[in-house]
């Protein structure tokens, strides 16, 4: 089953790590200085936050297959469904490599559908890796 995710930016990466600690009662499964991962069970989540956004707040929503079948089926939805999507395919975001599609609900907010393959080093494949922002693209 997919597992819900969350990515939101915020302001102060330490006080919301501290705060986020507390609430889940677990530690990140990843932390680098700017991003911090959670993927829970209990709730089955996978909650992301980072400095790299303009603003804080929700920065995008998504859904995190597990498996490359699972995200073979998310995708055959989505375009059975004929809602505009672009397939960015795989690509290197968040400290991970993942095969990802887009796309946005009707009041514009970006939804990510993403199978993960393997951790990267690297938060993304921005020319400007640490002015970088979060990996949703324009859809129109």
């Amino acid at each position: 089953m997919a597992k819900m995710h969350i990515h939101v930016s915020v302001d102060n990466l330490e006080k919301s790590i501290k705060f986020y600690n507390s609430l889940f009662g677990s530690k990140p499964s990843k932390q680098k200085k700017d991003y911090a991962k959670w993927e829970l069970e209990d709730p089955k989540i996978n909650l992301a936050i980072s400095e790299r956004g303009t603003k804080p707040g929700v920065d995008h929503l998504g859904l995190q297959a597990e498996t490359e079948e699972e995200m073979a089926i998310i995708r055959k939805r989505i375009k059975s469904s004929n809602l505009e999507t672009f397939n960015e395919g795989e690509t290197t975001c968040c400290y991970a490599v993942s095969d990802k599609s887009w796309l946005q609900d009707p009041s514009g907010l970006p939804w990510e559908t993403y199978h993960t393959m393997e951790d990267a080093s690297f938060f993304n494949e921005s020319p400007n890796e640490e002015t970088g922002v979060c990996c949703a693209p324009e859809i129109k």
